[in-house]
Formats: C-alpha cells, sequence, structure tokens
C-alpha cells in the first residue's frame, strides 16, 4: 500500500450494519478508490437441510433464510412444490398468500427506512418509522399468531383465514398506517439533508443496472420496469399492479421507489379484500414431488429465485435459493469506488442489505 492510500476494513461490526458483512475499503484522502465484500460470517447450511427434512418440513426451514421476508420465502417453495406435484390451490388461498406477503414487504421496507433514517442521525425519525412498522407487526400477530415468522403457508394452501370482522380491523389499521406514513413520506421526500446526502450519489445507469443483474428497488431505481409481480403468481394476476420506477438510478431513486412501494402494497391489500372469494384454504395434497423447477416470487429486495430437484421421494434432491441481496451486492463494487468515506454508510444501506439471505 503506497503512502497515499490506507486499507480500512468497514465491518462485520458497524453502527449502520444490521448483519455481519465486511467491505475492504482501499482508500486516498476521503475518497474510496476500491471496495471487495467479504461474505461468509453466519453460514448455517439451510440448503443442506433439504437432504435430511422432509418436503413439508423444509416449509419452515425455509422461512428461517431471512425472517423479515419469511412468508414469501415459503410462499416461492411452496408454490414450486405445488407446480411440480400439480396441485392447485384454492382461490382463496392466493388471495390470502397475496395479502400476507404483502404485509411482509411493509414491515420490511420500514425496517430499512427507519435504519437509513437513522444513518442520518434522525433518531426521531428512525422512531417514528418504526412506529408505524409495529402496526404491521400488531396486523401479522392478530392474523396469523406471530410477528415475523407467521407460518402460514403450506403445500397446498394456508392454514389460516382472515373473517369478516379482522379484515374490517385490518383495513382500518390501514388507513391509519397510510396517514402517519405520509408523513414520513413527506419528510423524507423533501428533507434538505437527505436529499444532500442522497442525490447524485451511487448513480447506476439503466444498462448497467441490467448488465450486473441487479433486482427490485435497485433496478427499478435506475428505470427498468421489472417486477415478478406482474407474471401474475398467487392473486398477482387478478390485481392492478405495475412497477414503481425512478429513473435518475442514485440513491434517492432508490429511496424514493421503497418509500412508494409502501403506499403501493397498501393499495394491492384492499384491492385483494375487495376480491377475495370465499371458500376453502386448502387442497389434499397426495404423494411427493418429482422433477425440477425454478420458482420466482417478487420480494420487498427484488426477485428471489428457487431451484428445486426432485426425485419422487419424501426429501429433495436439490435446493438451491438465488436471493435478491445476492443479486445486488455486486453493485457496492461499482458504487463504492470513487465516493467519500461519509458516504459509505449510505450507499451500502441503499442496497437494503440481507447478509441472512447471503448466508444460507
Amino acid at each position: 500500500m503506497s503512502d497515499k492510500k490506507s486499507f480500512i476494513p468497514f465491518g462485520p461490526q458497524h453502527p449502520v450494519l444490521p448483519e455481519p458483512i465486511q467491505l475492504r475499503l482501499v482508500v486516498e484522502d476521503e475518497k474510496v478508490v476500491e471496495a471487495l465484500p467479504t461474505l461468509g460470517y453466519v453460514h448455517r447450511g439451510l440448503e443442506k437441510l433439504a437432504e435430511v427434512k422432509t418436503v413439508d418440513q423444509m416449509v419452515y426451514v425455509v422461512e428461517r433464510i431471512c425472517g423479515i421476508c419469511s412468508c414469501m420465502q415459503a410462499m416461492t417453495y411452496c408454490q414450486g412444490i405445488e407446480e411440480l406435484m400439480d396441485v392447485e390451490i384454492p382461490e382463496r388461498a392466493k388471495y390470502l398468500r397475496t395479502i400476507w406477503a404483502e404485509l411482509h414487504r411493509m414491515h420490511s421496507l420500514l425496517l430499512w427506512m427507519g435504519l437509513l433514517a437513522d444513518a442520518f442521525g434522525y433518531d426521531s425519525l428512525f422512531m417514528q418509522i418504526w412506529r408505524i412498522r409495529e402496526r404491521i407487526m400488531d396486523i401479522l400477530d392478530k392474523t396469523a399468531g406471530n410477528r415475523v415468522i407467521i407460518s402460514v403457508n403450506i403445500i397446498g394452501g394456508v392454514k389460516r383465514d382472515i373473517d369478516g370482522e379482522m379484515e374490517k380491523w385490518v383495513l382500518d389499521s390501514l388507513d391509519d398506517i397510510e396517514k402517519n406514513f405520509k408523513e414520513v413520506f413527506d419528510v423524507m421526500k423533501d428533507d434538505y439533508s437527505i436529499k444532500k446526502r442522497t442525490v447524485g450519489i451511487g448513480v447506476i445507469s439503466k444498462d448497467d443496472a441490467y448488465e450486473m443483474g441487479l433486482v427490485g428497488p435497485m433496478l427499478r431505481g435506475s428505470g427498468y420496469p421489472c417486477d415478478m409481480r406482474m407474471t401474475g403468481y398467487a392473486a398477482y394476476g387478478d390485481l392492478d399492479v405495475h412497477p414503481i420506477i425512478e429513473k435518475d438510478g442514485d440513491c434517492y431513486a432508490r429511496m424514493m421507489v421503497r418509500m412508494r412501494e409502501v403506499f403501493q402494497s397498501i393499495n394491492l391489500i384492499r384491492q385483494a379484500f375487495a376480491k377475495m372469494p370465499k371458500g376453502d384454504l386448502t387442497v389434499k395434497v397426495r404423494g411427493n414431488p418429482d422433477g425440477e423447477i425454478i420458482s420466482r416470487v417478487e420480494q420487498s429486495r427484488g426477485e428471489v429465485l428457487y431451484y428445486i430437484k426432485a426425485n419422487g421421494g419424501k426429501h429433495l434432491d436439490r435446493l438451491r435459493v438465488r436471493t435478491p441481496t445476492f443479486s445486488n451486492i455486486s453493485s457496492l463494487m461499482k458504487i463504492l469506488p470513487g465516493a467519500s468515506l461519509a458516504d459509505v454508510p449510505v450507499l451500502i444501506l441503499t442496497i437494503d442489505p440481507c447478509v441472512s439471505c447471503i448466508e444460507r
């Protein structure tokens, strides 16, 4: 290392990092000239468990890949197994899966927004955002019996229902949440200091975002309209859903995509309740899956992809998960070089990293 350049290890313990990841930064004065992410601190071997856990038991294992998007992890897995077994779940179950998935999307996005506010030093804004998030957790707790890992998805449908009285309570709660979040949205959208630290910083062009294989808000923040919900899985084919995009490709654009998606999730839940038919929650599933398949779902951070290989027995031959953070983390090697050292925490948070997802 020359006299003008220094090596700085950023993480695995740092105030802005909710989970352990280390970045090896080479800086010259206050500018980052090179960055290399280092993973592997909390590897758990969850994919390997597919060889010893039954197909049904794996529903609860994949939920532990990431608690924040646990409902969508289970949804992706169940949809893949159901397609392999040629199982068509009841329409009501599809709508209920959609409702719980959007609730999980909201609480994940609000968690990220709170961490971003904390990184800016806005402690009261952080607490206000997480207070709104607590209302989402209350809804999950009351409708599914738990606040984070709700375990409602099973192969063949869902385990719980939401009756008319509960539906009214959820919709009334969403009205309050929308009103309170609008106040937070206006603050973050227009605050001078937030704009100063996000506008024009960490720019990724539309072409670069596509070439790097970015997903979710990282891709849509650069103007690329890609959202797996448009494929119509679960009940999304019956709902008015469209990609939320921003064109500037900077930290501010990615922040705006995520904030606007909170309003979109509220709208989708309202649509789902209005269109949800009555009927059964599950269908009987007999036998074991055979063959191989890829299942894809849009999580709050982007597309998650499951490769499932079965042999007709009670254990899978192979389970491979590509999580959105795995797709997005490579962007750090592009947006960090040339950035100020003071901007590194915000740039890391702008990809909404979930190391738990990577460390399967």
